[in-house]
C-alpha cells in the first residue's frame, strides 16, 4: 500500500528534484502560492513553493525502490527514523490539496497587519518619516495610508516593508 513521504530537497531545486522523481514512476506533490517578490526596487509575481526545500512523494515501500530516491538529482534526502521513511499522516496531502485553485496554487489567506485608523510611520522611500493613518490592503496586498498634505488628505499605496506602527 502507497502513503506519502516527505523528501527535503537541496535549495532551490524543488522543481528539478520533482521533475527526476516524476520520471523515475513516481507521484509527486509540491504546493506552491503566489506571491509578490521585491527585488532591486521592483516587484513581480513569483510561484514559489509553499514549503521550501520540501516535497511530498507517494511511495509504496514494498514494491517500489524508495531508497533510489536519495540519489536523484536535486534530493537532498527522504526523511526517515530508524533508517525507514516516516510517512505523512492520513489526509494531510489531501487537505492542502483542497486548498487549492483552479491554477493548483494554494490561497494565502489575506492578513490585515493593522487595525483601520492606526497610526503608521513610511521608512522608506519618497515619504519616509511621515506618519499616516492605515486605511486597507489593495488587490496586490499594498498598504494604504492616508497622509495628510498640502492641507488635505491624500491616499498613499506602500508595499508591507515600507511602514511600520507609529509610537
Amino acid at each position: 500500500m502507497s502513503a506519502w513521504y516527505v523528501v527535503y530537497t537541496q535549495p532551490g531545486a524543488e522543481m528539478l528534484a520533482q521533475g527526476e522523481l516524476e520520471n523515475q514512476g513516481f507521484e509527486v506533490y509540491c504546493p506552491r502560492y503566489l506571491r509578490n517578490v521585491r527585488h532591486a526596487r521592483s516587484v513581480r509575481r513569483a510561484i514559489l513553493a509553499l514549503f521550501p526545500r520540501y516535497l511530498f512523494v507517494r511511495i509504496d515501500l514494498t514494491s517500489q525502490r524508495w531508497r533510489s530516491v536519495n540519489g536523484t538529482r536535486g534530493v537532498s534526502y527522504i526523511i526517515t527514523m530508524n533508517e525507514r521513511p516516516c510517512a505523512v499522516p492520513d489526509g494531510v496531502v489531501e487537505q492542502i490539496r483542497e486548498r487549492e485553485n483552479a491554477e493548483q496554487l494554494i490561497e494565502i489567506p489575506k492578513l490585515i497587519p493593522f487595525k483601520p485608523g492606526e497610526s503608521l510611520e513610511i521608512t522608506s522611500g519618497a515619504f519616509a518619516e511621515q506618519v499616516g493613518s492605515f486605511l486597507r490592503l489593495d488587490k496586490e496586498n499594498r498598504i494604504i495610508v492616508l497622509l495628510g498634505m498640502l492641507g488635505r488628505n491624500v491616499e498613499v499605496r506602500l508595499q508591507t516593508e515600507a511602514v511600520r506602527a507609529y509610537g
